[in-house]
């Protein structure tokens, strides 16, 4: 934590985004990287990894819905779903919200940001006792490697920014290894970074994924505690595009959800004018 009772994360020394912090609530070095959860004045707790921040009570809404659920409402298919990293469990409680699924698997490298996820921010992880959440606490690059071929009708890639752990899971490699173990009409959606924020990492994560799927289509929404507020994510499939609503699970996530309907769904994948020009060039 700096400057007092202010927890700032700063963006190449251009940028500073701060949380008012009332309370810290835990810190811990993992192997992998280090994890806080405090108690902030605005958005409740907080989770931050490696100084930058995950997610809080106040926000998670316009995170988790927005990577789950335009999968989740379009994939022809959602019996198992496989989710890499989402340690806090908020991914999770969107998959799970959906009675179709039969098997969700959870595939987290660290298992201190669980832990402290279920201690500490209960509110945005409440499904850990599904019977269908199968938690795997280890390396979700190996375990996607050695996964079936097509045993996967959604794949929801949940990862921090491409550093550290995180680093391995956007890249061509990896992209074609999901598309392998995914059902050749299944859905895969990842966060993407934002635009402005990393430009580059933005689009070379599209080129990346174009080069193995079929269907690609980033999509917007702002995440308050996110930089510059602008978020995206990035919808992928051999064959299902994201028109391809299926109106009863949208009719049954909206009665529960906080951000996530029908025309949010639509509206996400509107692109601006310049994003539509870079992606031409692709």
């Amino acid at each position: 934590m700096s400057k007092g009772l202010w927890y700032t994360e700063t963006f190449s020394d251009g940028l500073q985004v701060g949380l008012k912090v009332e309370r810290s609530l835990f810190a811990g070095q993992s192997a992998f990287q280090k994890v806080e959860i405090f108690e902030t004045a605005r958005f409740g707790r907080a989770l931050a990894i490696d100084g930058l921040f995950m997610t809080s009570e106040r926000d998670e809404a316009h995170y988790h819905e927005l990577l789950v659920q335009p999968a989740m409402c379009t994939s022809p298919c959602i019996h198992n779903v496989l989710i890499i990293g989402g340690g806090d469990g908020g991914s999770a409680r969107e998959v799970l919200s959906h009675p179709e699924v039969q098997r969700c698997v959870m595939v987290e490298i660290d298992g201190m940001v669980v832990d402290a996820s279920k201690k500490y921010l209960p509110q945005i992880g409440p499904a850990w006792n599904d019977p269908r959440l199968e938690l795997r606490i280890e390396d979700g690059i190996k375990y996607v490697g050695e996964a079936s071929d097509q045993s996967f009708d959604v794949v929801l890639l949940d990862g921090s920014d491409p550093v550290g752990p995180a680093e391995g899971l956007f890249n061509g490699s990896f992209y074609k290894e999901v598309a392998r173990i995914l059902k050749p009409d299944g859905v895969f959606a990842l966060q993407s970074e934002s635009p402005m924020l990393f430009e580059k990492v933005f689009f070379d994560i599209q080129a990346l994924l174009r080069k193995t799927f079929a269907e690609v289509h980033p999509y917007f929404r702002s995440v308050p505690i996110y930089g510059t507020g602008e978020w995206s994510w990035t919808y992928a499939s051999q064959s299902t595009h994201p028109r391809s609503l299926v109106s009863s699970r949208v009719e049954h996530i909206e009665g529960g959800s906080d951000i996530y309907n029908m025309d949010i769904h639509h509206g996400v994948f509107a692109l601006p004018q310049a994003i539509k020009r870079r992606l031409a060039e692709l």
